[in-house]
């Protein structure tokens, strides 16, 4: 008889996501008059930047002549992405990543779900509260967990680091020392960042004791503060400690064409293995790389039109995160987030759960956001509003919300 994976069934309800789309296709289906705005999940709305549809067009033109057609990609994605990547994202910002360090992969979540399978199922590991679902559940999958508290809203066996607004929403290095250390800044859902210095210290931290970061900088392109570090690598010492994930979804606007990477120098060790060929290892087994024209794509990302225009459409949605912020907080909600980072973070008012604000506000304004402790328990009475919305959905929304 097969056997199951009995960690999936640790795992409360559906993924967070799933659960607020549900709810929303029931409401708009027993209220067909109702025009929903939807402020929820982290995706795009502006359509790709004309140099990257011209790169598209162009690389779709020579998968159709004999000449030019390409079948599998490099298991580590083709060298003319990487070794742009390596250059704009890295070296010129102090970096010494090379292009043999950069694996071109479908996307942020898949590398930060799969990258636990190259390490020990003992390891014990730590995330931010609140956090981005993945990492966890993630985890909980490969076992590396106790079972689920739904009291407590947690796992049994995970190092939970308090992001609260006492601390600015950046946690403190945990007395309990963990294996792998998962960190997000800009933060997913917070908005926070984290300084150059403060990162420093978790570098060191980690190298001190032999943890592994990996940190997940999918939302790198929104900073504007000049003291806010863009990758890990611009700390001394990181690639001794350090994995870093990247994305060209919240950047270029690819959440349908699916292109990230994930960087892990070559002198990343822990317990005297290196984790290179580890990676190598599991990506080419289990992945058949990025489509040709979507690394093309990519690729017209870094070129001169391609930077102007997508920063264009970054300014575009950090105008939106503006508007809501400065919305909310002149109707007295407490806000965070939304200068650096696309998402914000707001305090639920009249001492609401965030799932009973997550109603109230369906029912009465007709606005979606993402309820706080679906990212954990120091989430509860917190909500995220993501600013990828058309400028008069968002206009109309915080409007609607104001009015509550």
């Amino acid at each position: 008889m097969a056997k199951i994976n009995d960690n999936y069934l640790k795992l409360p309800g559906s993924y967070l996501f799933s659960t607020i789309g549900k709810k929303v296709r029931e409401y708009e289906a027993a209220h067909p008059e109702k025009k929903v705005l939807r402020l929820g999940i982290g995706d795009v709305t502006q359509p790709l930047a004309p140099a990257v549809v011209e790169a598209l067009h162009a690389a779709v033109d020579e998968m159709g002549d004999a000449e030019t057609f390409r079948g599998y990609a490099p298991d580590l994605g083709y060298e003319f992405l990487r070794r742009t990547i390596a250059e704009h994202d890295f070296t010129a910002r102090g970096c010494d990543i090379s292009p043999d360090e950069i694996f071109v992969s479908d996307g942020a979540k898949c590398d930060c779900g799969n990258i636990q399978e190259i390490f020990s199922p003992d390891c014990r590991f730590a995330v931010c509260d609140p956090v981005y679902p993945v990492y966890v559940d993630s985890n909980v999958m490969a076992g590396r967990t106790g079972s689920y508290d739904s009291v407590a809203g947690r796992f049994d066996g995970v190092v939970y680091m308090p992001c609260t607004a006492e601390n600015g929403f950046v946690p403190e290095l945990p007395e309990e020392i963990p294996d792998l250390i998962y960190l997000c800044f800009p933060n997913n859902p917070t908005g926070a960042v984290i300084t150059k210095d403060q990162l420093q210290k978790w570098v060191d931290y980690a190298n001190e004791h032999d943890s592994v970061i990996l940190y997940d900088a999918a939302y790198e392109a929104y900073i504007s503060d000049p003291a806010v570090p863009h990758s890990i690598y611009e700390c001394a010492g990181a690639k001794e400690c350090a994995v870093e994930f990247r994305s060209f979804s919240k950047t270029a606007g690819f959440t349908g064409l699916r292109l990230g990477y994930t960087v892990i120098p070559r002198q990343l060790k822990t317990g005297g293995e290196s984790l290179w060929p580890l990676w190598a290892r599991r990506h080419g087994t289990k992945y058949n790389g990025a489509p040709y024209i979507v690394q093309k794509a990519g690729e017209a990302v870094y070129s001169a039109a391609g930077k102007e225009q997508i920063r264009n459409q970054i300014g575009y949605y950090k105008e939106n995160a503006k508007i809501i912020f400065e919305g909310l907080r002149k109707a007295g909600y407490q806000v965070a987030g939304g200068e650096n980072a696309p998402y914000i973070w707001l305090r639920t008012p009249d001492g609401l759960t965030s799932w009973e604000f997550f109603d109230r506000l369906l029912d009465e304004a007709n606005v979606v956001g993402t309820p706080g402790s679906g990212f954990g328990p120091h989430g509860e009475h917190y909500f995220r509003l993501s600013a990828f919305g058309s400028r008069g959905n968002v206009l109309e929304a915080v409007e609607r919300i104001c009015r509550l």
